[in-house]
Parts: C-alpha cells; structure tokens; sequence
C-alpha cells in the first residue's frame, strides 16, 4: 500500500505532497537464525540457466530446440532415450561449470598466495632432504630446474585457459571440454583424490612434527585440534580460506628468505669447528649420487614440492575479476616459487653433504628431524633457530593441509555439476560454499587418527603413492588442454587479440611442458621397476634420534627381495592404474569418444571482459611507463 509523505518544505511556502512506493524491510533475525540459514541454498538463485535441449517440450514432446528449464527435465533420461544406453551430456557440463554458484571474493593477492601457500610444504622443507641423499646437490639442483621450467609453460598455458574460461572444476572441466569426457573423469577424481589423502597426510606430519618438542606426546589431541582448524577455516567460505592462506604464504616466505640470508652467512663463516664451507660438500662426498638413476628418482620428489601451484586455475571460478588479478598472479607465482626453491636448494646442497646421517634417519617424509633447513641450522652450533624453523614447518604443513579441503572441495564439486560425482556434491550454500564436499574432505581427515599407529610410517607411504604422481597427469593434461584449444580457436576464425590473456609460452611451450611431464613419467617407471638399493648407516655415538649426530662408518646395502620390489613399484606407481581404471570404466560406461577439433565448445563460459576498450586502454597506459616498468611487467 502506497503512503502519503511530505516534503520538509514551510507550510507557509504550500506543503508538496508526493507518492512514495514502500520499501519492504524484513525484520531482523537472531544471530542464531542467520547462521543456520546461511547454510541454506539460496531459492532465488537458478542451479542451472535454461538451454536449449533438443527433442523436449513441456509435455515430453519435441520442441526442435527451445529453451527449457535443466532443473525441470531429466536430460540424461532424455538423451539415453534418443542416443541408446548410457550418455554423457557434454554441452550440459559445460553450462553447469560455467553457471556455479561459487562465491566469487577472491582478489589477486589472495590468488598469488594461494598458489605460493599450496605449494611450499613439506616438498621443500623436509621431502628435500630424501632428494638430497638419493641423487646429490647436482642432481637436486638439475631436477628441480627442470621441474621449474616444466611448470612455467604449463602455469602460462593454465592462465590462458583460466582467464578466458574462469569456470568451476578448471582442469578437470576442460579435460572433459576439449580432450574426452572419459578423461576429464579420470583428471577430475585424480585431482580430487590427489588432495582427498593430502589431507590426512599433512596432519599427520603436524602431529610428527611436534615430536621435535616432546616425542612422548600422544598425536591424537592434536590431529583432533589440527583437523578442526582447517575445517573451521574452510567454513569461513572462500574469503576467509583466502585470508587465511594470504596469513601462511607472508610467513613462509619470510622464513625462505630469512634461511637464504643465515644459510649465506652460515657458508662464508663456516661451521663452529670447521671454517668456510664454500663447495667442499660438491667435491666430498661429491655433486652427484647414483648417477644417472639418481637424477630421474628425484624428478618425482621435485614434482611433489611443486604440486599446489595449479590451484590458482582451480581459484579462477570464485576470483572478483580473473581478467586483471589471474595473469599477475600467473607470472609472479611461478617466478617467486622459483626464485625460493632454487636459492634455498642450492644453499642446502652446499650446507648438507647427501651422506649426512640424520638425513637417513627420518622415520616418515614428515620427520622434520630429517629436514635439511633444520640439519643445516644444528650444524651451524644454533640453538634457538632451529625450533622456529620447525615452527615454521608446522605451519607449512596446515596450510597444505588447507589448501587440501579447497582444492579437493571444489573439485567434487564440479565433477558433480558435471553429472560424474553424486549430486549431492553439488550442494552450495547461501556464501558460496560447497559444504557436502568440505564434508567429505573432513571425514577422510580422519584417518589422521592413524598417526598414533607404530605402522604411521607405512599409511604415510600408501597415502602418498594414491596422490605422488597426481601432478603430472593433471600438468600434461592443462598442456595438452591448450594445444587443442588453440586448434579449436584457429579453426572457428577467431584471433589470438581477442583472448583476454595469452599464454608467453604459446603452443610451443605446452608442447614442451606435455613432453616434459611424459618424461618425468618414464623416468619414474625406470626407478620404480629397478629402484635404487637403499643403504643403512653404522653410525657412532650420538643422540638418541634416529641416526645419530655421528657422521656414517660405513653404508650396507640392503637385499630387497621380489616382494620388497614389488611393493617399492606400486608405491611409486600406483598412480597410474588408479586412472586407468577411473578412465576404462567412464569410456566403457558412456561410449564417449575424444571431442572432434569442429565441435569444441570454446563460448560456454566466457566472460565478457569488453576486450577493445580494455586492451586499448592499457596500450595507452603502457606507453607512458618507463622501460624498466614494461620489462618487469612482462615477467611479472
């Protein structure tokens, strides 16, 4: 009902009356009220836009293709109808990843930390010195550079695909997208997998991680207390899972770089009772161990420490504005991950010699006991540093642990709307989150009540085997990705100037990232068939922690049997059956068949960023910058 309301002119001047439509305010709910709702889909917003699906009308006749309502109709039912057994909608996932309901909050800086913060881990600050004693400084230093430059072309192909397609799922959806539905199954439970037993494995780490203090402590209050943390984070929603990384990624870096400028001054002054230090570790025990096959068992490891950095793709669907926020945080991430991993290892293979015992000694890949950073600070004769460098581990290990339940949570979410997970994945919330997935994510978390098993060390290794070659499909898979897209791209007439971001890489690039990652994939078939013989050290006196403070006598090596060989080739293999399997059973299920170059979909999805006025606007900004400022924004 319309009111009657005057205007604050003086009675005497004449009053002027006016109509003014009402405006509905609800009354406020309690506290309480509003917490629960929040966990509510929202009725208002549509789960799936209305398409055009041929042969269906609103009484179940055919239409010839108008628009009809997705939530009112059952289009597989439909299509398996006309098409004969069981059928994959792929135009269907397409509007599905595209239209999410993911809330999008992200900013760069979030992005740039996201990546930054998934990908420093354990990889770098304990896996490192497993890589050290297997293949040598050298081969340390070659594996990781070359992993580096694998992931360069494979981050800028990735940004490409992200910024034009900032679509649920990423990766996995554009598997399905541009390669095979079939595929893009296996990729998306690959990666959903990947992180699902990341999760587990990272509190367990915490939990060894505090043995550094207290070695008699019982892990379970604290993976209770660990686990909790992360999903609390996680229910914040995207903006505070953001936050929270932004937080973790500000103090790992800081402790990368404070290690750099110590491990700088610990090799110029030298040990307490030994002087400058310098190469001798290059020279004795030497550059290199196990040869060649020491240089390929490294590549894995190399991989591992990197895994994290694609969730940036991952972010795209739930970022503010991917056009101006993906790229940067595409080229700096890469650059500054680099950066940390190359000078960091480069200072460790000059601190640590790869015969050092307690490198030996670690009784998981979580024992920070074996990390180098803190081997390289005892060595130094520091008391207190090492402590805070096992501080700054355990915060590493969270925030993996975080970026664990993000990217596994958004991943079977996508592969939901997709119609290859139960739906129920699917479920979003009013804020944007996707709260069955977290769920999901959280009840595998439990099997970090293991920790306190004396076969810990055995779960770890199974749970890793599931996710160690993980990195590698869904990286060639990105490159692959780009390739055919490009095809598609040039195929339909369309110009490179009309893509919002280009890959500095280009097809070449993808080319070389794609044979890179088959490679690495070779070379861990050769060390996982014919793997290197372990040693076991026969130390002197020491401390009571595995291996000892002695330097090792002598090195026996261990006779493995056929069993032992076995068992080493699926922990560093098993991988690969795992998405043979996911891809057989999709391929033989649906009938789906690689997606012809002339029927790609490459608009689903777009966003549409007024390319000209944009690109001419910053053609015009650019020409005002000073060179130095072009140069550093071409790279970064």
């Amino acid at each position: 009902m319309n009111r009657l309301s005057v205007k604050e002119d003086s009675f005497r001047q004449g009053s002027t009356w006016s109509l003014r439509e009402p405006v509905y305010e609800p009354p406020p709910q309690p506290p309480v009220r509003r917490f629960l709702d929040s966990f509510r889909r929202d009725p208002n917003r549509r789960i799936l836009p209305k398409y055009p699906v041929p042969g269906i009308d609103d009484d179940g006749g055919s239409t010839g293709g108008h628009q009809v309502d997705r939530a009112d109709v059952d289009v597989e039912s439909v299509a398996t109808r006309e098409h004969g057994g069981h059928y994959f909608d792929l135009h269907a996932a397409n509007i599905s990843t595209a239209n999410t309901m993911l809330a999008r909050e992200l900013k760069g800086r979030h992005l740039q930390m996201i990546a930054i913060g998934g990908s420093i881990g354990t990889g770098l600050f304990v896996a490192s010195g497993k890589s050290l004693h297997i293949g040598g400084p050298a081969s340390l230093l070659i594996a990781y550079g070359f992993i580096g430059i694998m992931l360069y072309c494979t981050v800028q192909a990735l940004g490409e695909l992200a910024v034009t397609f900032p679509v649920a799922g990423s990766f996995s959806a554009y598997s399905t997208r541009f390669l095979d539905p079939a595929w893009g199954f296996a990729m998306g439970w690959n990666y959903a997998l990947q992180w699902l037993v990341v999760l587990p494995l990272e509190i367990i780490a915490a939990s060894i991680t505090l043995n550094y203090w207290n070695s008699n402590m019982h892990r379970a209050v604290f993976v209770t207390v660990f686990l909790l943390a992360i999903l609390i984070i996680n229910l914040f929603g995207v903006k505070g899972y953001g936050e929270a990384e932004f937080v973790f990624a500000l103090i790992k870096i800081t402790a990368v770089i404070g290690f750099i400028l110590l491990g700088i001054v610990i090799n110029v002054g030298g040990f307490p009772d030994d002087g400058y230090i310098g190469g001798r570790y290059w020279t004795d025990p030497g550059a290199f161990h196990n040869g060649f096959k020491g240089l390929c068992s490294v590549f894995v490891s190399a991989a591992f420490a990197f895994t994290g950095t694609e969730l940036v793709g991952l972010a795209a669907a739930e970022a503010a504005n991917p056009r101006k926020s993906l790229p940067t945080a595409i080229k700096q991430v890469f650059w500054r991950i680099s950066l940390f991993y190359i000078v960091a290892l480069t200072l460790i293979g000059l601190l640590v010699p790869y015969n050092h015992p307690e490198l030996l000694g670690a009784k998981s890949m979580a024992d920070a006991s074996a990390s180098p950073f803190v081997i390289a600070i005892e060595s130094a004769g520091i008391d207190v540093l090492p402590g805070v460098m096992n501080s700054v581990i355990l915060v590493a290990v969270l925030s993996v642990g975080n970026s664990a339940v993000f990217g596994s949570s958004r991943t079977l979410a996508a592969l939901a709307d997709q119609r290859q997970a139960p739906q129920i994945l699917g479920y979003i919330d009013r804020r944007g989150r996707p709260l069955v997935a977290i769920l999901v994510a959280a009840l595998v978390g439990l099997l970090s009540y293991l920790a306190d098993l004396e076969t810990q060390s055995d779960v770890l290794a199974w749970l890793l085997a599931v996710s160690g070659l993980s990195s590698i499909f869904t990286w060639g898979s990105i490159c692959l990705c780009h390739i055919r897209f490009r095809h598609a791209w040039a195929a339909k007439g369309r110009s490179l100037d009309e893509l919002a971001f280009r890959s500095q890489a280009g097809v070449p690039g993808s080319w070389l990232g794609l044979i890179f990652n088959i490679v690495v994939l070779i070379a861990q078939f050769w060390t996982a068939a014919w793997p290197i013989h372990t040693t076991t050290s026969t130390v002197g006196t020491g401390d009571d922690r595995p291996g000892g403070s002695g330097r090792a006598d002598t090195d026996t090596p261990l006779q493995e049997s056929a069993r032992d060989v076995a068992a080493n080739f699926f922990l560093q293999y098993l991988c690969v059956p795992i998405v043979a399997a996911f891809y057989l059973g999709h391929k033989f299920w649906f009938k789906t068949r690689w997606v012809k170059i002339d029927e790609m979909d490459i608009d689903t999805g777009r966003r549409d960023f007024n390319l000209p006025i944009l690109l001419q606007q910053e053609v015009d900004e650019k020409l005002s910058w000073p060179l130095w400022k072009r140069a550093y924004k071409f790279f970064c």
